[in-house]
């Protein structure tokens, strides 16, 4: 193998002088600080990647522990037949059984359910607060606008951590109910600044000017001028929020104890992760009677979970791009 790359690289140089007419002792000399610059990057992959290859060569042979790798017998391309008939991208015959038999495990119903009702509710709500602080915040002029930014940067770094996180949950009295999987992320300090920055850079001040000029308060210029401009970052902030609520399992773990509470997540945790030696609701589930194999079953809990986003995403896109272009670049 070693020496292949060696001929790789021997080969290389010789073509170069070659067509520079020079020989290659000359022509390494001549680009000596190059090469040496070289050294630790090739250095690097051959120890962390090329090495670790060497056990490849185990798959071409009749491995004996006993006689290790190289004293192993040859067996040549045996261990690849199942290569005669490879995966398929579009299968021969379409089953979906494993579909019908996971969609009757109650908690996927469940899941479902909380799913969308928090990312719903959970997406409207961020986006309101989103445009509403985004406002104010992007007037430099308002008195205190550096304190209120250095609040907002402030959580950017720091956060109480977990337990702090709990505690305050169970305070406010949304222990084990859907509002905790809605409040503690509803406000991110990113996309915050994002949507002051989009304001700032694609609402003139003279917009603003002409619609009070014409009588109407900050509310009123807020709703009724600034909010229909924004629809390409209120896209962008949708699928972040949308994107963030969907994907969450890690509150669910802390705040809810109720498995009719689960998300869809969390349930795809206890799926995929659920050791099956172990006496559970899932094991029972996927290993009863009359039901197809657990990594299928497994497989098609994955599909249904990510489905949705996957359908929604591409009519999305388009805004945004756009939102997190506008928002992000200054002319």
């Amino acid at each position: 193998q070693y020496r292949g790359l060696v001929v790789i690289f021997l080969s290389t140089i010789l073509f170069d002088a070659y067509e520079r007419r020079e020989s290659m002792w000359k022509y390494i000399k001549r680009n000596k600080y190059l090469y040496l610059l070289l050294v630790p990057c090739i250095a690097y992959l051959i120890i962390f990647h090329y090495v670790p290859m060497y056990g490849l060569i185990i798959s071409f042979k009749d491995f004996k522990f006993s006689k290790g790798i190289l004293g192993s017998p040859w067996t040549g391309l045996e261990n690849f037949r199942y290569l005669e008939n490879p995966l398929k991208v579009i299968p021969s015959t379409i089953d979906l059984t494993a579909y019908e038999q996971i969609l009757d495990y109650e908690l996927i119903r469940t899941g479902y359910g909380v799913t969308l009702f928090t990312t719903v509710a959970g997406t409207a709500l961020s986006v309101f607060l989103l445009v509403i602080s985004a406002y104010p915040l992007s007037k430099k002029r308002l008195r205190g606008y550096k304190f209120f930014m250095g609040l907002v940067l402030f959580t950017m770094f720091f956060n109480g951590g977990m337990i702090s996180n709990y505690i305050l949950v169970r305070g406010l009295g949304i222990l084990n109910t859907v509002w905790a999987l809605i409040l503690p992320g509803c406000i991110s300090g990113f996309n915050l600044i994002l949507m002051k920055n989009f304001v700032q850079m694609t609402i003139p001040e003279s917009l603003e000017e002409a619609a009070k000029i014409d009588g109407a308060n900050d509310l009123q210029v807020l709703f009724r001028v600034v909010v229909p401009l924004l629809k390409p970052a209120v896209a962008t902030m949708v699928v972040f929020c949308a994107v963030n609520y969907w994907n969450n399992y890690f509150s669910a773990m802390m705040y809810v104890a109720d498995r009719k509470l689960w998300p869809l997540m969390l349930v795809l945790r206890e799926l995929v992760v659920e050791d099956t030696s172990a006496v559970s609701p899932v094991t029972q589930m996927l290993t009863s009677q009359n039901r197809s194999h657990p990594f299928t079953l497994k497989m098609a809990a994955i599909v249904i979970t990510v489905l949705p986003i996957l359908v929604v995403y591409p009519f999305m896109q388009k805004y945004f791009v756009q939102g997190v272009s506008l928002g992000s670049v200054k002319e």
